[in-house]
């Protein structure tokens, strides 16, 4: 496999924390006179290159020589892996699809201190070691080896067990586990002690590491572990749709909340109140946030990861689905100096995107950024974020308050959840901040009048308020099976569509390939309407004037509404008629 890198690598307390040039000295791959060149280089280039990387540019060593030096600065051993014969006892410690995705390989294993040693071929992996700890448990020993070395191993060990790993297979052996069987019909009489071990068993570890790299694979936002009476559930939810996969035996529950818990640090004793908490990881050289809840009912505990996967999630203005004229519009309504800016829409409709693409957008040098969220879902490099706990007094009101003191100028609040909130929020507008914030209503319009039943005084409101945007999430047509169709009487007349007004146009559904999993649907896109405040909005909500009006009133001064744009997005191949149908149904 590999070659060998160097004539002599010294014991590695010699080189721990050492310059790199010396460790290359030490190593009899570089002369004094050499380094001292490299770093005059360095000097001239004004410090900003690595001096590995100008050793590498020279030819002086190879990748493989320069990230076993950076291993020994770091304190980890290298260790050549040909001619390595790895028991399968040790394989089968790491899931295939985990070393693979991981480009990481276990070579011993210590039962007595639970410790998994591993080698790797880049320096900068130790994310991979981190997620073994998380996902698997162990006490982890990396080492170096070199990177065609490991390649080869891989190949060796893995390829071919490509269906080892599967789901089915390890419910089979979940199955024939007897340890695991003595827990069936024994819910609620379970030990501490007991927990602990049902939270190491090594097949419970390795179903929920392949669960959790399929589901992020698959680009789920969310992952259920349900248990019922007579059934244990896994579900996610891909594109705000769920799917079942193979269930497992009833009996695992337990050992499934547990291993959760273990992973999200909550109290694996605590089985009677709900927990919250997160799960981080590194998937293919990408940092994934779970962020978990724990759920008691009547039949075990019910878990449900968020996934908050930072590759998937792209926080552009322009890539929200927002037409043309509505960039504009919106980008208008966020660089206004001060007032509030309401998002609306469900639970689960993009609210938290569409708001963090206008922060990535205003977050500059010269500006100050504060958060108050319930949770942080995602963390943004130069923004101040707060995470609530109202467990222990922290609510929006009571941040709100100290916030103004920190001098922000711009603040997102969370949500509008009472009086309390929207009027210390008005003030914030009031005294020279642009404040962004969320409700939950079923349209732009509507959301006055939620203001107004929570107390919030009109004059406050029309003093304050610059736009309100309503939004709601639709499936994309797959690109690889879109086709187009007739769409018959029923889903017209659910759009209220005429055949006057189809004439000429083109409808659209997919067909269902191995790219989307035969759902027709491949990723998400928003629709929205965007209600600009003006002298006339603002007169009718000091009259407090009914929702319809006020939609009228909007509609004057050029705001589309949802159903509109979803046409839009309908007659460009975008999205189906019944997508439309679905998230629309109340525009009438």
């Amino acid at each position: 496999m590999g070659k060998k890198p160097f004539d002599k690598i010294p014991p590695i307390d010699q080189l721990r924390g050492r310059l790199l040039g010396r460790i290359l000295m030490k190593m009899g791959a570089l002369s004094r006179e050499k380094v001292h060149e490299c770093l005059e280089i360095q000097k001239q280039r004004g410090g900003g290159v690595r001096i590995g990387q100008i050793f590498l540019e020279l030819g002086l060593v190879d990748e493989t020589q320069l990230q076993i030096a950076l291993a020994a600065k770091r304190g980890m051993e290298y260790t050549s892996i040909d001619g390595l014969d790895i028991p399968a006892d040790v394989l089968e410690k790491v899931p295939a699809q985990m070393a693979k995705t991981s480009h990481i390989l276990p070579i011993a294993f210590s039962k007595e201190k639970n410790e998994l040693t591993v080698v790797l071929d880049n320096v900068d992996n130790f994310r991979a070691t981190d997620d073994l700890r998380t996902m698997m448990g162990f006490t982890v020993t990396a080492k170096m080896t070199d990177r065609e070395g490991l390649e080869g191993a891989l190949t060796k060990y893995y390829e071919t067990k490509k269906e080892d790993d599967n789901i089915t297979e390890l419910i089979d052996e979940i199955q024939s586990d007897a340890f695991l069987a003595e827990f069936d019909g024994r819910n609620t009489s379970i030990d501490l002690d007991e927990l602990k071990e049902l939270s190491e068993s090594n097949p419970v570890k390795k179903l929920l590491n392949l669960v959790l790299l399929q589901a992020i694979r698959d680009k789920a936002s969310d992952i259920h572990f349900e248990p019922f009476e007579t059934e244990y559930k896994m579900r996610y939810r891909i594109d705000g749709v769920l799917y079942e996969m193979i269930p497992p035996p009833k009996y695992i529950a337990a050992a499934l909340s547990s291993r959760i818990k273990v992973m999200a640090n909550l109290d694996i004793a605590e089985r009677r109140l709900p927990q919250d908490g997160r799960i981080s990881l590194t998937v293919q050289g990408n940092p994934v946030d779970l962020r978990v809840s724990v759920l008691p009912t009547m039949f075990g505990e019910s878990v449900v990861l968020r996934v908050l996967d930072r590759s998937q999630v792209s926080f552009d203005i322009e890539r929200l689905g927002l037409r043309p004229d509505d960039i504009k519009t919106f980008r208008a309504l966020v660089n206004r100096p001060n007032g509030i800016v309401i998002v609306t829409g469900p639970t689960g409709c993009g609210k938290t995107t569409t708001l963090y693409s206008a922060l990535s957008e205003l977050n500059t040098i010269d500006t100050k950024v504060i958060t108050t969220e319930d949770p942080v879902e995602y963390d943004m490099d130069g923004m101040i974020q707060v995470q609530m706990k109202p467990d222990i007094g922290l609510t929006f009101a009571r941040c709100l308050r100290s916030i103004l003191r920190q001098d922000p100028d711009i603040i997102l609040v969370g949500e509008i959840r009472d009086l309390e909130t929207a009027e210390i929020a008005a003030q914030a507008s009031l005294t020279g901040h642009l404040v962004f914030t969320t409700l939950h209503t079923n349209d732009a319009p509507s959301t006055i009048a939620r203001l107004l039943d929570l107390g919030v005084e009109p004059f406050l409101l029309t003093a304050t308020i610059e736009g309100i945007v309503g939004q709601r999430l639709v499936r994309k047509i797959c690109a690889n099976c879109k086709t187009t169709f007739e769409p018959d009487q029923a889903q017209l007349k659910d759009l209220h569509l005429t055949d006057a007004e189809i004439r000429g146009k083109k409808f659209y559904y997919g067909r269902g390939c191995n790219k989307c999993n035969g759902t027709g649907y491949k990723g998400r896109i928003g629709i929205f309407e965007i209600m600009v405040f003006n002298d006339e909005i603002r007169e009718l909500v000091m009259q407090r004037a009914s929702t319809n009006v006020l939609r009228v009133a909007a509609q004057k001064t050029g705001m589309r509404q949802l159903r509109d744009n979803g046409l839009a997005a309908i007659y460009e191949g975008i999205t189906t008629v019944d997508e439309i149908s679905k998230e629309t149904m109340i525009e009438g």
